[in-house]
């Protein structure tokens, strides 16, 4: 039986590429960036034969014209390449994401499939800084955490617990990373698609309608609406979800709803779903924060943590440990 040895969550932001310079005298950017490479030293130790990436849609593969919930990659899968991210096609592990669809499916998920997939940062950011070399084959899962109606944080929990049965049953004798890419509090300039109340937001809703063949051409304006947005990090929320997350009880915000997540740490806080998804789908946990680092020179509270499954009896083979 396959088994994830091992959940890492890390938060990105475009910026981190772009605009290194504004922070790089900046204590807590180092010890951010630090984090990001002690957690790709601990994934290189539990040698995974598959990663599962659990990541948002930043409107460069999923478009207004049609937006699921949940989506999986199951054969070709390439990055954007958007900021100074990977582009290209990336390693996919095709059996097991095949398997993992059949398994949500019967576990009464209705689960979108790709043959042909795009990602963008919110899929490569943390592949790559923590999967650097891009040498193991990946399971991509794509939640909408931008175009509402948005699954509730319960059933991203959910997905998560899914997920893990899927592995457990899977019988090939993996071992599997899962990481989470997003958040945590920030807030973009991004109007609701329904609700529109200038020239920038009224952009930008064509740009997520009309980009799938040419999203490239809106790049220029959208990066200039992100530098232009005033910084919204709510430290008390995201030291709260980091305590949380040590304490092993991260399923304890999936009584939130959308409108709380947002009152609190901002429409790119709903990126918090990854981390949900993450830590239900590693199971019985003890978590530790790598990092953490407000940055508003990114929009964004950055943290780096890893999450490791508690020892039970069943787990006791060093091998797993």
């Amino acid at each position: 039986m396959s088994k994830i040895a091992l959940g890492v969550g890390a938060s990105h932001s475009t910026l981190m590429n772009t605009n290194w310079e504004s922070v790089a005298d900046v204590p807590a950017a180092l010890r951010f960036r630090q984090g990001l490479e002690e957690a790709a030293t601990v994934i290189a130790a539990a040698r995974p034969d598959a990663v599962v990436v659990i990541g948002s849609n930043h409107f460069r593969g999923f478009f207004l014209d049609l937006m699921p919930a949940i989506t999986i990659g199951v054969a070709e899968v390439a990055g954007a390449g958007e900021a100074g991210t990977p582009g290209g096609p990336l390693p996919v592990d095709t059996d097991l994401a095949r398997h993992i669809v059949d398994s949500l499916v019967a576990d009464e998920f209705d689960v979108a499939f790709s043959l042909r997939l795009q990602v963008d940062h919110g899929i490569t950011h943390s592949l790559q800084y923590l999967v650097p070399n891009l040498d193991v084959p990946i399971v991509p899962v794509v939640l909408n955490m931008f175009a509402p109606p948005l699954p509730t944080l319960r059933r991203c929990h959910s997905l998560g617990a899914a997920i893990r049965r899927a592995v457990d049953a899977d019988g090939t004798g993996k071992r599997v990373v899962v990481i989470a890419s997003g958040g945590l509090s920030h807030r973009l300039p991004w109007p609701k698609w329904f609700e529109t109340f200038s020239d920038d937001d009224r952009f930008l809703v064509k740009a997520w309608l009309n980009g799938r063949q040419s999203w490239r051409e809106y790049e220029v304006r959208r990066r200039h609406i992100i530098q232009s947005a005033e910084p919204d990090i709510n430290q008390a929320f995201d030291r709260r979800f980091l305590d949380l997350l040590s304490a092993g009880r991260l399923g304890e915000l999936a009584e939130y709803t959308n409108d709380q997540v947002e009152a609190e740490a901002g429409n790119g806080g709903q990126e918090i779903r990854s981390w949900i998804a993450m830590a239900a789908a590693v199971g019985p946990s003890q978590g530790r924060t790598l990092a953490y680092a407000p940055l508003p020179q990114w929009l964004t509270g950055m943290a780096v943590a890893l999450v490791e499954p508690r020892p039970t009896a069943a787990s006791a083979d060093p091998d797993w440990s």
